[in-house]
């Protein structure tokens, strides 16, 4: 159980201060945060590969050319050999993890034998690898003004042009973050 103060179903929207190339204008969809940590995909980093590249690696045929040419993403520098579906709606895969009432990630094969077969998730992005924070990582970079948060947005995770996503996303708070400076303070 989630902590009443958690972020999960948050965006984290980084500052221009962040310059990690890995983070640098990136927007991560927080998946878990707890006192142990967060896990979090970046919905805005496209990998070199399509969902039909994926699904071809997995021996897994898929006849439906919109979901073939659907763009894999970087979820992250962690496990990037490892695949996540982020969706809405809950869906019965072998193993989703259930973020809020809106939003899951599912981590099982099932969930792209599915999509293959024009039956996964009404929406859906792919992602290869995630971001992790270690416990009270992230709270210190919050702190540090490295990330602004946002209220999770369907419109922008499967709908924004990658490259407006960060721009889309600052805009949930009224902000627009190419007026912002590159460098954070403390009063």
């Amino acid at each position: 159980m989630e902590s009443p103060h958690t972020l999960a179903g948050q965006f984290l929207i980084a500052m221009p201060a962040l310059t990690d190339p890995h983070f640098s204008r990136g927007v991560a969809m927080l998946c878990q945060h707890g006192e142990d940590g967060a896990i979090g995909l970046l919905i805005n980093r496209l990998s070199e590969f399509s969902l039909g590249d994926v699904l071809a690696q997995m021996q897994l045929e898929c006849r439906e050319p919109r979901i073939a040419e659907m763009p894999v993403l970087l979820g992250g520098p962690v496990q990037p050999e490892r695949g996540f579906v982020l969706h809405t709606g809950e869906g019965h895969w072998e193993s989703s993890y259930r973020i809020n009432a809106s939003w899951s990630v599912t981590t099982s094969r099932d969930i792209l034998v599915a999509m293959a077969a024009g039956e996964g998730p009404s929406r859906a992005v792919v992602a290869l690898g995630y971001a992790g924070w270690d416990a009270g990582q992230l709270e210190n970079e919050l702190m540090e003004n490295a990330w602004l948060t946002a209220e999770a947005d369907a419109r922008i995770v499967f709908d924004a042009p990658l490259e407006e996503r960060w721009i889309d996303a600052a805009g949930l708070v009224g902000v627009d973050p190419t007026q912002l400076t590159g460098y954070a303070g403390h009063a």
